[in-house]
């Protein structure tokens, strides 16, 4: 692994709250975004067609990306195939006969066409939200069972529930619909920050020297994980937005997201209950 030089902060400079103000400025705003898109929407990330039922026709023709977008009103989505003159068009509608119809008259080949009910894209987002909610309820328990003392232990939760959150708000603002690639980021959202935060609580509170000191290593490590894993998943999103492969661009824009806000929680958010609790609270 490549390993960045990290700039050692001057964390001394600021005071417990102005460290928290940001992070927890950031995640008020992210839950704003959720609370106002549900108010709008019903549902606080607008589901996509894994979620919400549908089709999807995969056709084939020679014109472009945006003439076939325009030529089928229905699409609410074109997504080429690469290597070939194919397309997978999706559509909220479950009218397949009608569908069919709109594509024939537009002179398109329908190689396949696959259509999902509603009460089978709800099933589907209940068992995914589910499994969002013990995935976290499961390593919250794992965390207080390491460390057994709160604020260490609430740090983390916090950090993770916020390096979810936000990328849920920015999926909003983007236009990006809930789907199994977005959910399984999600997944890995929760191990990634995890595994950055134990590993900034670990060097400050089980390993020798100073506070900052300790910090510091821990950076040197954790910043050069993340910003490797960032730099990797921006690669993964160029490459299959444009090759077409479906469900990568969603996980690796929404891990750039969880990443990013990871840097912010765990280095701003996290550290700054740590240093309470080692120099302020019951650890003093």
């Amino acid at each position: 692994m490549v390993e960045f030089v990290v700039p050692e902060p001057d964390y001394d400079r600021y005071s417990n709250r102005q460290l928290a103000a940001v992070p927890l400025a950031v995640l008020a705003i992210a839950l704003l975004v959720l609370a106002g898109w549900y108010l709008m929407t019903g549902a606080p990330v607008t589901p996509g067609i894994a979620f919400t039922g549908g089709t999807e026709v995969q056709i084939a023709t020679d014109d472009s990306r945006a003439q076939v977008r325009q030529t089928l009103d229905f699409a609410e989505s074109v997504q080429p195939i690469a290597g070939s003159n194919e397309f997978i068009v999706a559509t909220q509608s479950t009218d397949t006969d009608a569908i069919r119809s709109g594509v024939q008259s537009a002179d398109y080949e329908i190689v396949s066409i696959q259509s999902r009910s509603a009460s089978f894209g709800a099933d589907a987002q209940r068992l995914a939200l589910i499994g969002v909610a013990v995935a976290f309820v499961g390593m919250s328990l794992l965390v207080f069972a390491l460390f057994r003392t709160f604020v260490p232990s609430i740090a983390v939760v916090v950090s993770a529930f916020s390096d979810i959150i936000i990328p849920l708000a920015l999926m909003n603002v983007f236009q990006i619909k809930l789907s199994l690639g977005s959910v399984a980021a999600l997944l890995m959202l929760i191990g990634y920050s995890v595994d950055s935060d134990i590993l900034l609580n670990n060097h400050i509170l089980r390993r020798r020297g100073s506070f900052y000191e300790s910090t510091y290593r821990a950076m040197q490590t954790g910043v050069t994980m993340t910003v490797t894993s960032i730099s990797a998943m921006v690669v993964m999103w160029i490459v299959s937005s444009l090759f077409g492969i479906p469900l990568l661009p969603d996980l690796a824009i929404v891990l750039v997201f969880g990443l990013t806000a990871d840097l912010l929680n765990t280095y701003m958010l996290n550290l700054s209950l740590l240093r309470w609790y080692k120099y302020e609270g019951v650890a003093r």
